[in-house]
């Protein structure tokens, strides 16, 4: 083992790790924590570590063959499957822009005391675009600095909420490696899916895949592959274990400070706290349920505008981190399913259009309420395409055809065929329960119409 070489080959596992704190995922956080209090964690470290494991088997690909999973996917696929799963890889990129858009614009809302309405923060961060662009001029090791920046800035910002709030650490090491939920509901089931569902993201596989390729490697050498393997390993583990303390930091604090709160009691405080914000929490008894803007609000209440400040970085750190890795997998999934190459300042503009625009319309016509609700409707999308990452990326790596001597094992194939069959039946749950919730019968009919077709798909794909 080799500290060096560690550092040569690091980077390509922070960039893929920002997936794992984005703006969706901190609402996923604080979310369950204020529901189920510390008796999620469990679920939050059973995430990462099946998460690892994709990640592990994206960058092996990646090592092994020279070619990202896109490019792949277009050699071993159908033209017509092909475009579909295209297309499908397209949406959870285009889901995961709008949540760094909907984080950003929420977070430039609280930095400014309200000053600046939601749908300018919305049009600031068109302004990320020309950042990226300027960034990625100075190459990709400059770039990878940058993303350990904005890391750290995350640790320090949900660090010192932790360290204010002083969660109960014999509740935090219970809820990490006991797996139970005592007195739980339909509510804290929903948020263990929605922790499933937001920290496993589509489109990391396909970016982590391409990025290991920023890395020479003689393929003909069977030892430095195995050498490359074994350090892009190591340093998903770290990269993801720092995410994971970033995760566990957001999760328990609402855990100790919100859990099982009333509107009454948050009214109560922010009233005596003078907060501007006072009257987004009703004077009823109905349970406090929170979001990225709440959420700031709520920390700013109890703990001092401080609070709120430092919260509304550690968000605008993530929004801004989660664009640049979306607009990299945007880039890679183009090149290599379609054989296109694009400018990044078109691909950039063209995604951020898309993302930026029905944003744009809910943040003019409606309040804050309906704006973090998208973020509920966008960690469905992008549950629902998991299965257009995993299933590719389990068959590839388990294809000696594809990867020689280093194709999965018997332990791998079994293994990853049954965590994707749990994680497909979670997600399926959660889109369910989610379409239930909306209560119209013409939206029944069109999902059972497309969940006929997505698993037909799916079927497909295995």
């Amino acid at each position: 083992f080799s500290f060096r070489k560690l550092w040569a080959f690091t980077g390509p596992g922070f960039l893929m790790s920002i997936a794992y704190l984005d703006p969706g995922n901190i609402e996923s956080d604080l979310q369950s924590g204020a529901v189920a209090g510390f008796k999620l964690l469990w679920v939050l470290m059973l995430a990462t570590t099946i998460g690892l494991l994709r990640q592990r088997l994206a960058a092996r690909l990646g090592v092994v063959t020279g070619l990202h999973l896109a490019e792949v996917c277009n050699r071993q696929y159908q033209k017509v499957p092909r475009i579909i799963l295209w297309l499908m890889v397209e949406l959870a990129i285009i889901g995961s822009d709008m949540q760094e858009v909907i984080g950003s614009a929420i977070a430039i809302n609280l930095l400014s005391m309200g000053k600046i309405p939601l749908w300018g923060g919305v049009l600031i961060t068109i302004a990320d675009t020309f950042m990226f662009l300027f960034l990625d001029k100075y190459g990709l090791r400059k770039l990878e600095a940058f993303f350990g920046f904005l890391i750290t800035i995350m640790a320090l910002t949900f660090g010192y909420e932790y360290i204010t709030v002083k969660p109960s650490q014999e509740n935090l090491l219970k809820g990490l490696f006991i797996p139970y939920c005592q007195n739980c509901g339909t509510a804290q089931l929903e948020q263990a899916v929605g922790i499933v569902g937001a920290v496993i993201m589509p489109h990391n596989m396909y970016l982590h895949s391409a990025l290991v390729k920023s890395r020479q490697v003689n393929r003909a050498n069977k030892r430095e592959v195995q050498e490359a393997n074994k350090y892009f390993f190591i340093e998903s583990c770290i990269a993801l274990f720092v995410s994971f303390i970033i995760n566990i930091f957001v999760v328990t604090v609402f855990a100790e400070a919100f859990f099982e709160k009333t509107n009454a009691d948050v009214n109560n405080v922010c009233v005596n706290a003078s907060s501007p914000h006072s009257s987004l929490f009703p004077n009823n008894n109905e349970t406090l349920e929170v979001d990225i803007y709440k959420g700031g609000v709520v920390l700013g209440c109890y703990f001092g505008p401080a609070a709120l400040y430092i919260w509304a970085i550690g968000i605008l750190a993530a929004g801004q981190s989660s664009t640049m890795t979306g607009t990299y997998s945007g880039q890679f999934v183009m090149e290599g399913f379609l054989n296109l190459r694009w400018s990044r300042f078109a691909r950039v503009l063209l995604t951020r259009s898309i993302a930026i625009t029905p944003t744009l319309f809910v943040a003019i016509f409606q309040d804050v309420e309906h704006l973090t609700g998208m973020n509920d409707f966008l960690n469905v999308l992008m549950s629902l395409q998991l299965p257009f990452a995993l299933i590719p990326v389990l068959t590839f790596t388990s294809l000696p055809s594809v990867m020689n001597d280093f194709a999965n094992g018997l332990f791998w194939k079994i293994g990853g065929g049954l965590l994707i069959l749990l994680i497909c039946s979670i997600n399926m749950y959660f889109v369910v329960t989610y379409v239930m919730s909306l209560n119209h019968v013409a939206l029944y009919i069109t999902a059972a119409i497309l969940s006929v077709i997505y698993l037909s798909f799916v079927a497909y794909l295995v």
